[in-house]
C-alpha cells in the first residue's frame, strides 16, 4: 500500500560497545529521530563493558544481551535475557535469531568468526565489520552464505565503497581491478629509522580516524589494509593481480573500481564510519543520516601515492596470503594479533610486528580449510609460534 510505514527489521549488534557498534546504534537512533525508524534492536553483544552494554539494552529495549566476560556486571531490565561466557554471542544468536534478521558483526578478532557462521546458519543477513571472519575463514563463510541464500554487505569504509561502485556492473567480468585506499596512518612520512624508534603513543596517534588500540596499531603498520585486501579477495572473488592499495591521506576517497573500458568509479565521503554503516544496514535504500557530509567548497586537494613496500611490508604479506590460500589467512591474522598485543605491552618494537607475522607465515605449513576446526587449529598454531617469537 502506497505510503505505508516500512516494517522494522530485527537487528543484532555484535560488538555493540566498540567504535563500530556505538556508531551503528547512533545511526539507528538518528533514523528513529528523523521518523525513518527501520530497525528493532533485539540483541546486543560485548566483550566486557557490562555497564555500557546494560545502558544500551535499556535504551533500545533489547530483549537479549551477551557478554563474553562471565564476571562482568550487566544490570538490565527485568525480562532481558543475559548470555555469559566465551560462547555467549553464539548462544544468543542460536536461540534468538530468526531468518531475515540483520546481524551487524563488529566483534574484534578471531572471536567474531563463530557468531557470523551461527548467524548465517540461522538465515540472517550479515553487515560485516569483522575482517577476521573472511581473512581467516572466508573459505567456509562465503560458501555458507551462498548455501543459506543470505547477503553479506561490507561495513568497512573501503569495502563498502567498492560494494557501491560495483553496482554499476552486472558481473565481475568487466572489472580490471579494485583499489582500496589507506590514510597512511601516523608514519606515512616517517623514515624506516624513525619507525624503528616509534613508541606506542606515536603509533596510536592516528591523524584521521578514532578507533580502538588494536585497529589503530594495524592502521599504523598498514596491516589493516593487508587484512582488507584479503577480505576483498573473498567478498568480490578477485585474485591478487586484481586487488591493490594506494595511500590517500585525506581519507575522502575510500575505494576505486577500474573497469576494462578505462572507466574508474570512486566513492567519496568524509571519514565518518556512520556513512558506510548506514549504507550497509539500509541498502538499497538511501536516507538522510547523522554522518558528516562532504563540503566541496572546503575540498582543496585529493592526494594519492603508492605504498612503500620497504616501510609497509604488510601489503606484500597479504598478496602472498591470497595466492597461497588455505589456512594462511588464519595464520596472518593470529600472528598479527599476538604481535600487536606484544607491541602494546612494549615487549617488541613497531617494525617487529610485520617481521613476526612474516616469520610465522614462513614457518607454518598451509592446509586446506574445510571447517571451523581447521581455522581454529591454524589460529592456535600461529599464536603459539608468534608468541614464542615475542616472548609471550
Amino acid at each position: 500500500m502506497a505510503g505505508a510505514t516500512p516494517l522494522r527489521r530485527r537487528l543484532f549488534v555484535l560488538g555493540s560497545t566498540g567504535s563500530i557498534g556505538t556508531s551503528a546504534l547512533d545511526v539507528v537512533r538518528d533514523l528513529e529521530r528523523r521518523g525513518h525508524g527501520r530497525f528493532e534492536v533485539v540483541g546486543l553483544a560485548a566483550a566486557r563493558n557490562g555497564a555500557l552494554l546494560a545502558s544500551q539494552a535499556r535504551e533500545f529495549a533489547a530483549p537479549a544481551v551477551a557478554v563474553a566476560d562471565a564476571d562482568a556486571s550487566v544490570e538490565v531490565a527485568a525480562g532481558t535475557r543475559v548470555f555469559r561466557g566465551a560462547q555467549a554471542a553464539c548462544e544468543m544468536l542460536d536461540l534468538c535469531a530468526r531468518p531475515g534478521d540483520m546481524v551487524l558483526a563488529a566483534m574484534v578478532g578471531a572471536a567474531g568468526i563463530a557468531p557470523v557462521l551461527v548467524a548465517i546458519g540461522r538465515g540472517c543477513d550479515i553487515a560485516l565489520a569483522n575482517k577476521e571472519a573472511l581473512v581467516a575463514a572466508g573459505a567456509i563463510v562465503m560458501p555458507a552464505a551462498a548455501r543459506a541464500g543470505v547477503r553479506i554487505v561490507p561495513v568497512d569504509s573501503e569495502h563498502n565503497a567498492l560494494f557501491q561502485c560495483l553496482k554499476a556492473s552486472n558481473s565481475m567480468d568487466g572489472v580490471r581491478r579494485v583499489v582500496l585506499t589507506a590514510s597512511g596512518g601516523p608514519f606515512r612520512t616517517r623514515s624506516l629509522a624513525e619507525m624503528a624508534r616509534a613508541t606506542v603513543d606515536d603509533a596510536l596517534a592516528h591523524p584521521t580516524w578514532r578507533m580502538g588500540p588494536k585497529v589503530t596499531i594495524d592502521s599504523a603498520s598498514l596491516m589493516n589494509k593487508a587484512l582488507e585486501l584479503v577480505e576483498a579477495h573473498w567478498l568480490f572473488g578477485l585474485g591478487a593481480d586484481r586487488i591493490d592499495a594506494i595511500v590517500h591521506p585525506q581519507s575522502i576517497v575510500h575505494g576505486f573500481v577500474e573497469y576494462l573500458d578505462g572507466s574508474v568509479l570512486a566513492q567519496l565521503s568524509p571519514p565518518d564510519m556512520r556513512t558506510p554503516i548506514q549504507q550497509a544496514l539500509c541498502d538499497p535504500e538511501r536516507l538522510d543520516g547523522p554522518s558528516r557530509k562532504l563540503d566541496f567548497a572546503a575540498l582543496r586537494s585529493l592526494d594519492f601515492e603508492p605504498v612503500d613496500a620497504a616501510r609497509f611490508p604488510a601489503i606484500g604479506l597479504a598478496l602472498e596470503v591470497i595466492r597461497r590460500g588455505g589456512t594462511s589467512g588464519a595464520t596472518l591474522n593470529a600472528a598479527n594479533e599476538v604481535a600487536v598485543a606484544a607491541f602494546l605491552e612494549r615487549r617488541i618494537g613497531f617494525l617487529d610486528i610485520a617481521e613476526t607475522v612474516a616469520s610465522t607465515l614462513r614457518a607454518l605449513p598451509v592446509a586446506e580449510v574445510r571447517s571451523l576446526d581447521d581455522v581454529t587449529a591454524a589460529d592456535e598454531a600461529a599464536r603459539a609460534y608468534a608468541g614464542s617469537l615475542v616472548g609471550a
